[in-house]
């Protein structure tokens, strides 16, 4: 009977891996506010197709991260007692946005396109949309979108000053990227990284081409502490690999000196 038992769980025992391998309904379910507008046509449904293309979409950042409310209930999903926001007025939207992107919002407070707001200024979603928030890069600043308030010249400046550090930025991220795949312990530098880069994307919203140029400067410098430690450890990786080759090829030739000795000892026998 113990046998009969054991073969049953064995035959069973592969059956079990499909359902061990797919993620419970909580962790794939998407939240009521996708499931119900998802669905929609027209307005009501476009916002979830614009937001499933953006950076937020990527990093997990839901429809109640910015707009509140339960996430988990439709009857209850845009109810304020359950903390339902809604979307902001023009004014407010870099308060609404200053939640989460706080540096940025102090810098455009304080920049002429905040002291505009409410004037004819722009505000996050003039730029970066509502919906469809892009990754921020260089890219975002073109003739296209700044020419349509003010003329390019200033913005294409602001551009030029800041394009050459974020090309060094994302092949620093990449550097550690190789390294982490090495094995290499690199959080530390992927803190110091990711903390630049957003003190580095935060001077973008200053508009002030001359403060631009001279913290631009400043990141550079930072940025090559960071380089000058991805050098180091990538010289000293390279010298393992070369003392390596070394023991490796010792080995080889002693093997061939004693295959050759132990070949020369049995003739003579």
């Amino acid at each position: 009977m113990r046998r009969n038992r054991f073969r049953l769980l064995l035959a069973a025992w592969p059956l079990l891996f499909p359902l061990l391998a797919v993620p419970s309904f909580a962790q794939t379910a998407e939240t009521v506010c996708i499931q119900c507008h998802g669905s929609q046509p027209g307005p009501l449904g476009a916002p979830v197709a614009a937001w499933r293309t953006s950076i937020h979409a990527a990093n997990g950042i839901s429809c109640h991260n910015c707009h509140g409310g339960d996430p988990t209930d439709m009857a209850n999903a845009m109810n304020p007692a359950r903390g339902f926001l809604g979307a902001p007025k023009e004014n407010d939207i870099p308060a609404f946005c200053g939640r989460c992107h706080v540096g940025v919002k102090e810098d455009y407070l304080a920049s002429a396109h905040g002291r505009a707001l409410g004037h004819g200024g722009p505000q996050c979603v003039t730029c970066h949309t509502n919906h469809a928030v892009q990754k921020a890069t260089p890219d975002l600043i073109n003739s296209q979108s700044c020419s349509r308030c003010h003329d390019y010249g200033r913005a294409e400046q602001i551009k030029a000053a800041v394009v050459e550090t974020d090309r060094r930025i994302t092949e620093v991220d990449r550097s550690l990227a190789d390294l982490h795949r090495t094995g290499i312990v690199t959080k530390e530098m992927e803190d110091e990284l990711f903390s630049l880069r957003n003190r580095f994307h935060r001077i973008f919203h200053s508009v002030d081409v001359d403060k631009v140029r001279s913290q631009t400067a400043d990141f550079q410098t930072e940025l090559q502490k960071i380089q000058g430690h991805i050098t180091a450890i990538e010289a000293q990786l390279q010298r393992r690999k070369v003392w390596g080759g070394v023991v490796v090829a010792l080995l080889v030739c002693w093997g061939i000196v004693a295959l050759l000795v132990f070949e020369s000892y049995r003739k003579e026998k």
